[in-house]
C-alpha cells in the first residue's frame, strides 16, 4: 500500500484511524516478540552485555545501558500485551455471545456477561453455583439403573456429559 494510499484510507475511517493503526503494530510487534527468534534474540543481547563487562569495566554506565534499555521495552510491552489480551477478549466474548444466541436452550441474559457489575456477577455465580447443588443432589436421589454387559467398562449410571463446577451445560451429546 502507497503513502498516498495509506493517507487517504486513514481519513476515511474518521477518528478511529489511529486505532486501526495501533492494532496493526500491535498485532505484528506481539506476533514478532512472540516468537522463538526475539527470544534468541533478547538473550544473544544479554550475553553481548555480559561479555562486554570486563571491557567497560563493569561501569555504572555499563549497568545503566542494560537497566534502561530493559525498563523501556518492559513499558513498552505492557501496552502491546493489554493491547492484544483486549482484542482477544473481545473477540472470545462476541463468540460466546453467538453460542448463547444460536442455543435455543441459553439463557439469552447471559450475553454481555463483561458488562456487569460485580455484585450481579456475584449473584449470578452464587445461582449457578445452587443449580450445580440441586444438580448433584438429583443425580445421587437416582437409583443406579441396571447393569448391563453392553455397556461395557461405563459405569451403571455413569453421565456420558461433563458439566462444570458451575452447573452449566456440556455441550457434548448424551
Amino acid at each position: 500500500m502507497t503513502t498516498k494510499n495509506l493517507q487517504k484510507s486513514i481519513i476515511d475511517r474518521g477518528p478511529y484511524a489511529s486505532n486501526e493503526v495501533f492494532r496493526r503494530i500491535a498485532n505484528r510487534a506481539s506476533h514478532g516478540v512472540g516468537s522463538p527468534w526475539a527470544f534468541v534474540g533478547a538473550v544473544l543481547v544479554i550475553v553481548t552485555w555480559a561479555v562486554t563487562g570486563p571491557l567497560f569495566h563493569y561501569s555504572d554506565t555499563w549497568q545503566l545501558v542494560i537497566n534502561t534499555s530493559t525498563t523501556i521495552i518492559t513499558f513498552l510491552m505492557v501496552f502491546l500485551i493489554q493491547n492484544t489480551q483486549n482484542r482477544d477478549s473481545h473477540a472470545l466474548h462476541l463468540k460466546l455471545d453467538e453460542l448463547i444466541r444460536a442455543n435455543s436452550t441459553a439463557r439469552n441474559r447471559l450475553m454481555g456477561l463483561e458488562k456487569l457489575t460485580d455484585a450481579e456477577l456475584s449473584e449470578l455465580q452464587t445461582e449457578f453455583e445452587d443449580l450445580a447443588k440441586e444438580k448433584l443432589a438429583a443425580r445421587a436421589s437416582k437409583p443406579a439403573p441396571p447393569t448391563s454387559g453392553s455397556r461395557g467398562r461405563h459405569q451403571a449410571g455413569a453421565s456420558k456429559t461433563s458439566s462444570s463446577t458451575t452447573g452449566a451445560r456440556s455441550s457434548r451429546a448424551t
